[in-house]
């Protein structure tokens, strides 16, 4: 039986990749490996703390050079690396370009600046790079911003968090089927919880609720819910009775559609990444209403 890889200098075994993922890592790129043949212990990098870096890098240059101005990779890459605050090691500087690499592959950027100037290393933002820095603190094209305005909104359980998480590997690697299933079943597994809190109780008027919170479809779990609330806004802060109202319907209903669309073949038509990307933008939003229902349903079904 073969002895297990080591690490040269430290000694320590690499048996499992197990260990390192259960770090909470959220992108591919954050596990670096040395070169083939001298095994070492892989670094972990918070990737989403790079993509940061390097988005907001192309901000700030693009602020002083303007709409005229060339990026140049040397420089993003020079100020995103001084923004990680660190002396980067080899490995952590070649997560530094896997991330830059891959906004490209995602189509964020282009290389070249205009037919004068094609090629690396300058390179342009596109139209849906732009999209993104737009408001760049909370987009799903930066996964530490994004799950820190999430954070923001609510406390979501485990499984839930771990389909957003996934929602947002499979956007940042382009595969926007896949996101949009994650992210809808990120919002079904709030909804269950929802459920959950409505049928372990009882209204102030004593009436059960509906037996539909337990059925199937999922589609009659979700009218239940809505039913169930519709019932009881009376007892509700008209604030959070208008926001239910308004919002609380539309946002489900919205990010189940892009689910749905993905997740039962009917149509050759590909959900688009534009699609996908409105559904994570509209979840940290359904995400606050549901964390105010709940506090709501707790206070109210006894």
């Amino acid at each position: 039986m073969r002895a297990p890889a080591t690490n040269d200098d430290t000694g320590l075994a690499i048996t499992s990749l197990a260990p390192l993922l259960s770090l909470g890592l959220t992108c591919p790129e954050t596990l670096h490996f040395g070169p083939i043949g001298k095994a070492r212990v892989a670094v972990a990098i918070d990737g989403g703390r790079i993509r940061s870096a390097i988005l907001q890098a192309i901000v700030d240059a693009s602020t002083r050079y303007g709409p005229d101005g060339a990026l140049h990779s040397t420089t993003i890459l020079t100020e995103a690396a001084q923004a990680l605050g660190q002396r980067l090691t080899r490995d952590q500087q070649q997560a530094v370009l896997t991330s830059f690499s891959d906004l490209f592959r995602t189509g964020h950027l282009a290389w070249g600046f205009d037919l004068s100037n094609p090629s690396p290393p300058k390179f342009h933002v596109t139209d849906q790079g732009r999209r993104t820095l737009e408001h760049l603190s909370r987009d799903p094209a930066n996964p530490a911003g994004y799950l820190t305005h999430l954070k923001s909104r609510a406390v979501l359980n485990p499984i839930a968090r771990s389909y957003v998480d996934e929602a947002l590997q499979s956007y940042n690697s382009n595969c926007a089927r896949a996101a949009a299933v994650m992210i809808g079943a990120a919002a079904e597994s709030l909804i269950l919880e929802l459920r959950d809190v409505l049928v372990s109780g009882a209204p102030p008027s004593g009436r059960r609720p509906s037996k539909d919170l337990l059925g199937h479809p999922f589609k009659r779990v979700i009218d239940a819910v809505h039913k169930e609330f519709e019932m009881e806004q009376s007892g509700m802060e008209p604030a959070l009775r208008e926001e239910f109202g308004a919002f609380w319907l539309a946002l489900v209903q919205q990010i189940r559609a892009t689910r749905n669309e993905a997740g039962h073949p009917v149509s050759v038509a590909p959900i688009t990444l534009d699609a996908v990307h409105a559904a994570l933008l509209m979840f940290p939003e359904l995400a606050g209403l549901w964390g105010k229902l709940m506090r709501f349903a707790h206070a109210h079904y006894k």
